[in-house]
């Protein structure tokens, strides 16, 4: 049994190098959201045209990148979202309803701070995570059986 895992979540630290790295070894095929932020923001005025306003400017980019999003979440066995200690992941927390709202398998991935903001997140999930090495530990035991040694 393989698993497709899509990682969700804060862009600014390594995490998902380190759950990808932990998970060598294991089948599993990892997806996720560009991470390159600038990219991620001006996709949608560098590919459809400027936009004076904000607002549309940053409209077209969450569309476009709506299209990987969706892809990725519809086609993932397990959804990993990684709420960060930097700035507010507003996106983080819809694509966690998204895929409970398909029924796809949710591990969060949160600090102790975030617990009580994230309740009703947490509640949907079937796991919550401090690390990721937790969620390795998940993936390497829903995979083969095996508890960390």
């Amino acid at each position: 049994m393989g698993l497709n895992v899509y990682l969700s979540g804060e862009i600014h630290t390594d995490w998902r190098e380190q759950i990808i790295e932990g998970a060598q070894g294991l089948d599993v095929t990892f997806t996720g959201p560009v991470t390159d932020h600038g990219a991620s923001d001006d996709c949608g005025v560098t590919i459809l045209g400027a936009e004076s306003d904000k607002y549309w400017h940053d409209h077209k980019g969450a569309m476009v990148n709506a299209i990987r999003t969706r892809k990725g979440i519809a086609d993932a066995d397990v959804v990993v979202v990684r709420f960060g200690e930097k700035y507010k992941q507003w996106n983080a927390a819809f694509d966690a309803g998204y895929a409970a709202a398909l029924g796809k398998s949710l591990v969060i991935l949160q600090q102790p701070e975030h617990d009580h903001a994230l309740k009703e997140v947490d509640a949907a999930a079937l796991a919550m995570a401090r690390t990721p090495e937790q969620v390795v530990q998940i993936l390497r035991y829903v995979l083969t059986g095996a508890l960390p040694g």
